[in-house]
């Protein structure tokens, strides 16, 4: 069994999430339609108790997607933008988190980048660094009505301060619009108190859910201003009387589950948190306990051809990013050795979770030790 390191990439499913996904794929294979009407809004309605427990709000405001693009998609074409009016993200944002804002430059919507600053260390000056809450104020005007970024960037494991900048957003009457597939499961998420207005996040990462699973948070008055942009019999209220068709869009966030969601896979990321963050004291001994491994590993760690990339507490996530000269090379090296972990723009992704041990850490910079690069 390989040492899997790489929680920001696909973690292996969890064995709960495995069972309930087979559950309802078996019961379909052997049984049609025939029980189908029975659980599907069922679990559905437990999705979003299980996720309205983690994210510390209403399951109203949440819906099943299929990944983080789907949502953020729904959000930007469905804005009520009008020429002139200005999104502000990240120069380095995840496509999720950048394309569909891009696009928008057809209609007249500015996008503005907030400008890259490196890492204060000669081997990181021409790699992704981070940015300040004074970098986001900088490009506010009055146009400006959303603010879209990734609450952890996915090469570096930079953490933006999700309550600073929220606040920030709230006083200038902007939409604050977060990417959380870096963070969701192992950083606190709680928008009705951080003052945003939505959140998007794969399943299949620090949540350990199927793939092509995601969970979707969005406020009431964002909803306010979106039109649909998806849409399907299950957008409107009266569901499954196909032929009404009065338009009477849901008010919850259930409209963005438009159509045939999947049951067997929101039901196994359902089981998956259950089984793994509900086991947990809270959200907050998760991160603690993850930057304890991260820490852990750094006593231990010698190889002076990587550099680790160490942020203020408060932007520390579970992603430890190292820098060394050829991250492919580090990262096959360490698959050799039954070592898994990722390589992002020059970095090598250390993202261990709560499963694992002191030991595996000490291991794993035990091997990093004896890697002797490409000199």
């Amino acid at each position: 069994m390989k040492d899997f390191f790489s929680h920001c990439a696909i973690s292996p499913l969890t064995p709960a999430g495995l069972q309930a996904a087979k559950y309802y794929l078996e019961d379909q294979a052997a049984h049609g339609m025939t029980n189908f009407m029975g659980y599907y809004l069922e679990s559905q309605e437990a999705f979003k108790n299980t996720f309205g427990q983690l994210l510390k709000t209403s399951k109203e405001n949440l819906a099943a997607v299929k990944n983080t693009s789907e949502a953020i998609s729904m959000i930007a074409n469905g804005y009520r933008f009008e020429p002139g009016d200005e999104v502000i993200s990240f120069i380095h944002e995840y496509p999720a988190n950048h394309y569909p804002w891009r696009i928008l430059e057809r209609k007249g919507v500015q996008l503005k980048l907030i400008p890259n600053t490196p890492f204060n260390h000669t081997a990181t000056q021409d790699k992704v660094g981070f940015f300040t809450v004074d970098d986001v104020e900088k490009l506010i005007t009055p146009k400006t009505k959303v603010v879209a970024l990734s609450h952890v960037q996915f090469t570096s494991g930079f953490a933006i301060d999700l309550a600073e900048i929220g606040a920030l957003c709230q006083s200038n009457n902007i939409d604050l619009i977060i990417d959380a597939a870096q963070s969701m499961g192992c950083l606190p998420i709680y928008p009705d108190e951080f003052g945003i207005s939505a959140v998007a996040a794969a399943g299949w990462k620090w949540l350990m859910g199927p793939f092509g699973s995601g969970v979707f948070y969005t406020s009431p008055s964002l909803r306010e201003k979106l039109d649909p942009v998806l849409i399907g019999a299950e957008t409107m209220e009266q569901g499954f009387e196909y032929l009404n068709h009065e338009w009477t869009p849901h008010q919850s966030a259930k409209r963005f589950e438009y159509s045939s969601s999947s049951v067997a896979l929101s039901a196994g990321l359902r089981e998956s948190v259950e089984s793994v963050h509900f086991a947990q004291p809270s959200i907050e001994s998760i991160r603690d306990q993850v930057i304890h491994l991260q820490n852990h590993f750094l006593q231990h760690l010698e190889n002076t051809q990587t550099v680790p990339i160490l942020h203020e507490d408060r932007h520390r996530s579970g992603i430890l990013a190292l820098s060394v000269a050829d991250p492919k090379d580090l990262v096959q090296y360490l698959a050799s050795n039954q070592i898994i972990c990722t390589p992002r723009n020059g970095f090598v992704r250390v993202a261990p979770f709560v499963h694992h041990t002191n030991q595996q850490m000490e291991h794993l910079a035990e091997v990093i030790n004896n890697y002797k690069g490409l000199a």
